[in-house]
């Protein structure tokens, strides 16, 4: 089994919903944390349209600083944003590092549907790259 960890910036949005993703896909392959340089809690829409578009429950993840997670020896580790690509600490481990910058649905202000369509893109392309990722990673 290996272990995974997805970081970004506040762990509140796009890291927890790749978490959701890994975990649901998969399975028994992997062990999976999330983690962010700061701590912004989970951000409700995140639940909300996860839940809602892939009948992904995330409700029981908690917004965790990467520096709790210092003492695991990970396999991977990706970041899901430029800022914490940027600010990854150097973990004592040889985990492979990926890293691509999804947009953040969080940023958007607006009516019900544009945050919705804002998620519901972003949770597309987490989905393809989780799968793309299992397919050659695990």
């Amino acid at each position: 089994m290996k272990n995974i960890l997805v970081l970004c910036t506040g762990n509140s949005c796009r890291s927890q919903m790749m978490h959701g993703f890994l975990k649901t896909l998969a399975k028994d392959k992997a062990e999976i944390w999330s983690a962010g340089i700061e701590t912004h809690g989970l951000n409700k829409n995140a639940l909300k349209y996860l839940k809602e578009i892939e009948n992904i429950d995330i409700t029981t993840h908690t917004s965790n600083l990467v520096d709790e997670y210092s003492d695991i020896n990970f396999d991977y580790v990706i970041t899901v944003c430029d800022h914490a690509n940027e600010k990854c600490p150097l973990f004592p481990t040889s985990a492979k590092k990926f890293h691509h910058n999804f947009f953040d649905p969080s940023k958007i202000y607006g009516s019900e549907l544009e945050i919705k369509e804002a998620f519901t893109k972003t949770i597309a392309e987490l989905k393809t790259y989780t799968i793309n990722f299992i397919e050659n990673e695990l």
